[in-house]
């Protein structure tokens, strides 16, 4: 496929896939997300991190039926790493990030999602980002903006990136791009995905 074509399968893929997300009932999600959270865990101990003492972890605010993670992000800052949230700067610039906790502060950021309203920049160690789709080889489908990717490039090398999301997201290919960056794991609610 040409680029075009590819834009175009990307955006059929990612309507389909969100509309799907946002039927599952209420219920499986909860219980996804906090299989997702234990897999999370799961997924720092492959990557060789046993202790967060030190770290910052970005994680994200839930947005159209993405696995709620704020309980396992809040059990980050508990464990001695730090939690950051991403916030959108602009179109077509890399996400910045802001450290957050429990019981921060928040204002509405871009698409009213959530973000800590007086709290100083973060570089984040480790990045999850919620994904529409994904494919075995550790490419995500994400919302088309390129957020994440610009982010990952312009990050410090060796910044760990893991994809999260429903196990029903699989995709035979996300039919990546230069650009796309790969995950190092994806976690969904039945397994652990090395790239």
């Amino acid at each position: 496929m040409d680029d075009a074509e590819i834009k175009s399968w990307k955006r059929a893929a990612r309507e389909m896939l969100i509309a799907a997300r946002l039927e599952i009932p209420a219920a499986v999600q909860a219980d996804a997300a906090v299989t997702i959270a234990a897999g999370l865990d799961k997924a720092f101990a492959q990557l060789g991190i046993t202790d967060l003492s030190g770290l910052t972890v970005s994680a994200y605010w839930p947005f159209r039926g993405e696995p709620d993670l704020r309980d396992w992000l809040a059990s980050v800052c508990t464990r001695g790493g730090k939690a950051a949230l991403p916030v959108i700067e602009g179109k077509a610039m890399p996400l910045s990030f802001r450290f957050w906790q429990p019981d921060a502060e928040m204002e509405e950021g871009r698409w009213n999602i959530p973000i800590p309203a007086a709290s100083e920049s973060a570089t984040p160690d480790i990045v999850i980002a919620p994904l529409v789709g994904f494919d075995r080889e550790g490419y995500r489908l994400g919302y088309g903006g390129g957020f994440y990717d610009r982010t990952l490039a312009a990050l410090p090398q060796g910044t760990r990136f893991i994809g999260v999301g429903y196990a029903e997201s699989e995709l035979p290919t996300t039919h990546p791009q230069d650009h796309d960056i790969k995950t190092d794991l994806i976690v969904t609610e039945r397994e652990i995905i090395a790239a």
